[in-house]
């Protein structure tokens, strides 16, 4: 049975509150877990001890026994000191799309010209002045 430690969402519509359960990764989301092992409430502040809650003990139990944690549940065990950070896989971190990309060709082509054209004049008017000196 291949276990996963992610969260199961409860709560109203639009106040989210999580458990954080060890799981069979075939059964649904909110579906049947095998323990809950802590909460995290996302609408706390961030700086506050309530906002995740989890047995520790219990967690490195389950990742003694091959649980797999999703990538939330990762982040968390990385704040809380259970798992050293690791690098996560983004190829496309940071790249703009298609369009913005040769919105910013052009704009640059514009400037190189812009400066052309500023240099051009400055140089007639170096050598003007230079023949008019003579």
């Amino acid at each position: 049975m291949a276990m996963k430690i992610r969260l199961a969402r409860g709560g109203s519509k639009k106040r989210p509150f999580y458990r954080i359960v060890a799981a069979d990764s075939r059964m649904p989301r909110d579906g049947r877990f095998v323990e809950k092992l802590g909460t995290y409430n996302p609408l706390l502040p961030k700086d506050s001890e309530e906002r995740v809650k989890m047995d520790v003990e219990r967690v490195q139990h389950w990742l003694d026994h091959g649980a797999q944690p999703t990538d939330r549940i990762a982040r968390m065990l990385e704040a809380a000191g259970l798992r050293t950070k690791s690098e996560r896989s983004n190829p496309q971190k940071g790249e703009p799309g298609k369009a913005a990309q040769e919105r910013a060709k052009k704009r640059a082509d514009r400037e190189a010209a812009a400066a052309e054209a500023a240099k051009a004049p400055a140089a007639e008017e170096a050598a003007s002045e230079e023949a008019a000196a003579e």
